[in-house]
């Protein structure tokens, strides 16, 4: 084999393998998803993008939108939002004080992230749940995201080894066959995966759009449904593809 061509095969393994380690997924993570009467009424968010599993961050420049959807209203957080790092990149906080009972679904449009190694641009549609003073109605509502994961199951107050489902959807309309990527937050880079294809895992849902996990350990888990937009985007110039991921964290506690 000629050495050009021994270049090509090395460099295209070494992007395969990056693919199966590294998944890109949004990130809002609140201090608490279920806060009760007892406890601190101010939930700490933040907000980033990054590699979970690894904890490889990524710049997460100020998003187009990060809200809250409460008792049937949007309310813009953008300038509550201040500049941190997280896995020491760019990344951003905020604390939201819960005054009433209710559901509260945080979610978050970034500015496209232009993404080399996948020639593509990456726009990924990321929300969390929180649930308040006893108050579960409204959980499987929908934000209306361009492209999102509406949950069948309880966004919140799972054990560890519940089944969570969700429909992923697209324009509003559920997508057939999606595919879902699943990535724990190895948040202190504490587990090792024994190999690269136990990093992120891969679900495929059904033609109903809809897709299952039973999660194996207590933390929060990210479920990123990627699709392909009906638009590009220009890259010095060019038009680029564009990923879509509809992205929702969930928690997950073990019986005690």
């Amino acid at each position: 084999m000629k050495k050009g061509s021994i270049l090509v095969l090395v460099v295209a393994m070494t992007v395969f393998l990056a693919g199966k380690a590294f998944a890109h997924f949004g990130m809002v993570i609140p201090s608490d998803s279920m806060v009760m009467q007892d406890e601190n009424r101010t939930v700490a968010l933040k907000a980033s993008f990054s590699h979970p599993f690894e904890g490889v961050g990524m710049e997460l420049i100020k998003p187009e939108i990060l809200g809250v959807l409460a008792n049937g209203q949007k309310q813009n957080l953008l300038g509550d939002l201040k500049k941190i790092k997280i896995m020491d990149h760019t990344a951003w906080e905020l604390g939201y004080t819960v005054n009433r009972p209710g559901v509260y679904m945080f979610y978050m449009e970034p500015k496209p992230y232009w993404e080399p190694a996948e020639d593509c641009f990456i726009i990924h549609y990321t929300k969390t749940v929180v649930t308040a003073f006893g108050d579960d109605e409204g959980w499987d509502a929908e934000v209306g995201l361009k492209t999102e994961i509406v949950p069948l199951s309880k966004p919140f107050g799972l054990y560890t080894g519940n089944l969570f489902q969700g429909i992923v959807k697209l324009d509003g309309k559920p997508v057939p066959y999606a595919m879902v990527e699943v990535e724990y937050y190895n948040k202190n880079g504490t587990y090792k995966a024994p190999n690269d294809y136990m990093v992120a895992q891969t679900i495929k849902a059904d033609k109903n759009g809809v897709f299952s996990y039973a999660a194996p350990k207590a933390g929060w888990w990210g479920f990123a449904a990627l699709n392909q937009a009906n638009f590009k985007l220009k890259q010095a110039g060019e038009e680029k593809d564009v990923e879509l991921g509809a992205v929702i964290w969930v928690k997950f506690h073990d019986m005690k």
